[in-house]
């Protein structure tokens, strides 16, 4: 699968979490659908942009959970930043809580990113248990 938008990389201010799309990379385009998928194949949440033909997918890699947990256990905003453009990302808080309680124990995810998961966020896990 040829990922478009792949986030590899971010960062976090006092302000926002940002997670940065390669400045190489085309704009991505759409609204922010505020919904959040699993690609399990590729161990990456996929936060989707709604466009005319259906979605455009912001697959967010292993490399940014950790920010992603910050996401979960501050008040910072999480946002896209594509070169000086900063995208608002709504839902991002809530979809990633409700993704990560429906993965923890479910293999139907596929053993690699249910493990992958449990761990990565086994801090918000523990904490809500």
């Amino acid at each position: 699968m040829n990922i478009k938008n792949r986030i590899d990389s971010g960062l976090r201010n006092d302000e926002q979490i940002l997670f940065l799309v390669a400045e190489q990379a085309e704009k991505p385009q759409g609204i922010p659908a505020g919904k959040m998928i699993t690609d399990s194949d590729n161990l990456s949440f996929v936060y989707l942009l709604e466009v005319e033909a259906g979605y455009e997918h912001l697959h967010l890699t292993q490399a940014v959970w950790p920010l992603m947990v910050d996401v979960l256990t501050t008040n910072l905003d999480p946002v896209l930043s594509w070169k000086d453009e900063i995208i608002p990302l709504p839902g991002f808080k809530d979809e990633l809580t409700m993704l990560i309680f429906n993965i923890e124990g479910n293999d139907n995810y596929g053993e690699a990113f249910s493990s992958a998961v449990e761990q990565a966020f086994s801090s918000i896990l523990q904490h809500m248990e």
